[in-house]
């Protein structure tokens, strides 16, 4: 692996904005930070000037459905109302029952198109499809560990469609788990499971023991929206946060994702177990789920990360959709300040994620790295560096990105997938899978 020296024209620690300031990355770590004109330059080295880009540590999108791309623009004939309504109506019958491998291949290499495009350089990834098991993980792999990306890949087990489909979906985790969950490996794997309302008590406590047992973390989806609080009230007479404490499922190895609609009690159990939350502000809008209640994660001390949800996969609009949207549902401009809207993105989401070595440029921490173009309109200093990342970059401002060391854009320009085949690659399956009527894909 060629050890790349990167100088930029500024860098982001974890104090903020250094002018003239690059890196070292070496056998996929970093290993030297600090001014341009004291890095310590080999001459096998590969130097790359980088005039007017700051160095940044890679986004990381703690919860996408890659697979999500089925559902962009589709022609559905379904008419949404509410949440429970999306999911009967629409996303189980139109797009989750009817995924397969081929469809997983093409949506996850777009998928990994547009994360690299908008610096995103580690990711969590939870794949419904309950037809498309066994060894559907394998086939997302692949993509991922050709693309160069840093992946946690799970299946989203339940009991919705049987009790039977329920185990297949937990020994695709575990099985996956066993085989890649290696130091070293970029591609590893989670155990995760749906919500209270598609899995039983029994259930849950044994995706929990099958974690224990493989060390590994656990991801579920929780109160997204109001139906499952509701849902748990009327069969349980409990909030879904207390039946989850009740069966020992709470502690500092759960993810859990949405996290909308929930009291100050059950903010108060999740940040005394450890919990860690991924907050998704643009796709709780299109569900109707309302505003997650972050300000009061953040309050009590919670490790939060940020996902596009398979929705809105440009990064930087996630992160304006964290920064203005609780502002507006707040009727609070000071809420949610871009510095620490960057942290969810990057440092925290990197610890909610559970890849402690990275989201932050340190010695030692892997070289997961992007460079972004200084070029706005209005000047880019340590005083306002991070409005102008989260408020005004886009990804065409994304110049390289490194993982673990290794190249998968340079200069603007994708270099590990080809990014117009799959594109049209994608479109193809799509308009034939849009034909719900018609043949199988």
């Amino acid at each position: 692996m060629a050890t790349v020296v990167l100088r930029g024209s500024a860098l982001m620690t974890g104090h903020g904005l250094e002018k003239e300031w690059g890196l070292k990355m070496e056998n996929g770590r970093i290993s030297q930070i600090g001014p341009n004109k004291e890095l310590i330059v080999q001459d096998q080295d590969q130097v790359m000037e980088l005039k007017g880009q700051i160095i940044l540590p890679g986004f990381v999108n703690g919860h996408n459905h890659m697979y999500g791309f089925l559902s962009h623009g589709i022609t559905a004939d379904a008419m949404v109302t509410e949440f429970e309504s999306f999911l009967d109506d629409f996303w189980w019958p139109y797009v989750e029952d009817r995924i397969n491998h081929k469809l997983v291949e093409a949506t996850t290499t777009w998928a990994c198109v547009e994360m690299i495009d908008s610096g995103v350089t580690s990711f969590v990834d939870i794949l419904e499809g309950p037809n498309s098991i066994p060894e559907v993980l394998e086939v997302e792999r692949k993509v991922v560990e050709k693309s160069g990306l840093r992946g946690r890949l799970s299946f989203e087990a339940c009991e919705r469609v049987s009790k039977e489909n329920g185990q297949l979906g937990l020994q695709e985790n575990i099985e996956f788990v066993k085989k890649y969950n290696h130091p070293g490996e970029l591609v590893q794997g989670l155990n995760s499971i749906h919500t209270l309302f598609t899995c039983s008590k029994e259930y849950v406590k044994q995706a929990k023991k099958l974690s224990k047992e493989n060390d590994c973390q656990t991801h579920m989806h929780l109160s997204e929206s109001v139906f499952e609080p509701n849902w748990c009230r009327e069969h349980y007479g409990k909030s879904p946060v207390e039946i989850y404490d009740e069966l020992g499922y709470l502690d500092e190895n759960i993810l859990a994702s949405q996290v909308v609609q929930v009291s100050d009690h059950e903010l108060d159990i999740l940040a005394k177990r450890g919990v860690r939350v991924v907050s998704m502000p643009i796709s709780n809008c299109e569900v109707g789920g309302g505003f997650a209640p972050l300000t009061k994660m953040l309050d009590r001390g919670m490790t939060v990360g940020l996902g596009t949800d398979g929705y809105v996969n440009n990064f930087f609009e996630v992160m304006r959709g964290a920064f203005l949207m609780h502002k507006a549902n707040q009727q609070d401009p000071q809420v949610m300040p871009a510095k620490k809207v960057y942290e969810m993105a990057t440092s925290m989401g990197a610890q909610a994620a559970g890849i402690p070595e990275a989201g932050e440029l340190k010695v030692g921490n892997v070289a997961d790295v992007i460079t972004v173009a200084m070029d706005q309109p209005t000047p880019v200093n340590e005083h306002n560096v991070y409005d102008q990342l989260v408020l005004f970059t886009n990804p065409e401002m994304v110049k390289n990105v490194f993982v673990n060391g290794k190249c998968l854009k340079k200069d603007g320009v994708i270099t590990v997938i080809d990014k117009e085949a799959a594109k049209h690659t994608l479109r193809d399956i799509t308009e034939n899978f849009w034909n719900v009527r018609g043949a199988n894909v």
